[in-house]
């Protein structure tokens, strides 16, 4: 039975705040929660900053899709900066005086409006900005709604890294964030590690954060995995596939995978496929001719569906630099699909149990990294072995804790007015 908190109160209408919708692991994960808390008859809204992006078409049926408008003029900062007047010197460079400030943040005031307007019991929100602008919009709010943000990534080390720290986006936000999240009714972290970053590298006060999994692991996974993808390096003859999955952006470091790629190349016939679309496909064509690769490196960009290659593919890899709680990890084995990751600051090793179900390698080793693949290749991890890990992982046990984090901060609300 779903957990309800003493007093029976709950939160019968949930607000899902999201800057968009274009593809990425948090996105995917809070349409499957979204589906889950439809499932238990809770009403749900998904609030969009930005309706766009490849995941518009799966959106549960039962959902309300809102797009806020961009709003976030002079009355909207004046507003923000007479809610945190103890923390004006902090926003005044990256949030009040900002040229040109995060999408999210130039939603507030119409996220205000959708707050007065239609009363949500609760809003859960993913990824920073938003984060912060639903911490900001309840502030400015004539109507108190309890927020509860997740974050899903190291947060420490994405700002600290010298690519983002010079970028003022990124540069002040751990110190926007250390003044702002306490502010939330809760904060949910989606690994221990992302909680950790936040206590000891961002400054929350340790015991504020709560860790709770993705979900990820559910029969539609299962059901998505049997399906036969149309291409031709996955038929039941054909070469070993090695795959990877995600934005072809420089957290993922696909150019180590291509290097240690072109390594097993050397020692055994295989091919490598990576999934997902980015700024840095052009970079990664250019480093698979120089190595001589091109003919057996496929990168058919975004796909709906990736569990079908996970079922069929030989081993997946994971070549971040870092990360919050690696979900293709969790669906790779959930398709019994053999891994291989870096041991990156994030939720790797957690997901893994430092190495148990998959090979860890340092972070851009790219030998390392070739010798894991051609050992899960000769020797691949037993198939059971991965999918009981999977389970848990579930989407039930995920829904079921983030539904009791959800009543527990709608009845203490209730209790405060």
């Amino acid at each position: 039975m779903e957990n309800q908190p003493a007093t029976g109160i709950r939160a019968a209408r949930i607000a899902v705040l999201l800057p968009s919708l274009e593809g990425g692991g948090a996105e995917r994960s809070m349409l499957t929660l979204m589906e889950a808390f439809l499932a238990q008859g809770r009403t749900v809204d998904l609030v969009l900053c930005k309706a766009k992006g490849a995941f518009l078409n799966e959106i549960p049926e039962g959902a309300t899709k809102i797009e806020l408008r961009e709003s976030g003029g002079l009355r909207a900062r004046w507003a923000l900066a007479m809610a945190n007047k103890q923390d004006f010197r902090a926003l005044l460079r990256p949030v009040l005086l900002a040229k040109k400030n995060a999408p999210e943040i130039a939603r507030i005031r119409s996220l205000q409006h959708y707050i007065e307007e239609h009363r949500p019991d609760v809003i859960l929100s993913a990824l920073s900005y938003a984060n912060l602008a639903a911490i900001w919009a309840k502030q400015i709010s004539h109507f108190r709604v309890p927020v509860v943000v997740s974050e899903r990534n190291a947060l420490y080390t994405y700002c600290t890294a010298p690519a983002n720290h010079r970028k003022w986006r990124w540069r002040y936000l751990p110190e926007v964030v250390r003044r702002t999240y306490p502010k939330a009714d809760a904060v949910v972290a989606v690994s221990e590690h992302v909680a950790e970053e936040l206590i000891t590298g961002i400054g929350l006060q340790p015991g504020s954060v709560k860790t709770i999994h993705n979900p990820v692991v559910d029969d539609s996974v299962r059901a998505k995995a049997a399906m036969i993808p149309d291409h031709p390096w996955f038929a039941a003859d054909a070469e070993p596939v090695v795959l990877a999955v995600g934005r072809l952006a420089t957290q993922k470091d696909f150019a180590t995978l291509v290097h240690a790629f072109a390594q097993v190349r050397q020692n055994r016939q295989a091919r490598l496929v990576i999934l997902g679309e980015g700024r840095l496909r052009k970079d990664l064509e250019k480093l698979t001719k120089k190595l001589g690769i091109q003919a057996d490196v496929d990168m058919p960009g975004f796909v709906a569906n990736p569990f079908q290659y996970m079922a069929r593919s030989s081993v997946l890899v994971s070549s971040s630099t870092f990360e919050g709680l690696p979900g293709v990890l969790i669906q790779a084995l959930a398709c019994g699909c053999p891994v291989v990751s870096t041991d990156c600051p994030g939720g790797s090793a957690e997901v893994l149990v430092n190495g148990q179900y998959g090979a860890l390698v340092d972070t851009g080793d790219a030998g390392a990294m070739a010798r894991a693949i051609m050992a899960e290749m000769d020797t691949p991890t037993a198939r059971d072995t991965l999918l009981h890990r999977a389970e848990d992982f579930s989407v039930e046990r995920a829904a079921r804790n983030y539904l009791a984090l959800l009543d527990n901060v709608v009845s203490k609300a209730a209790d405060q007015q």
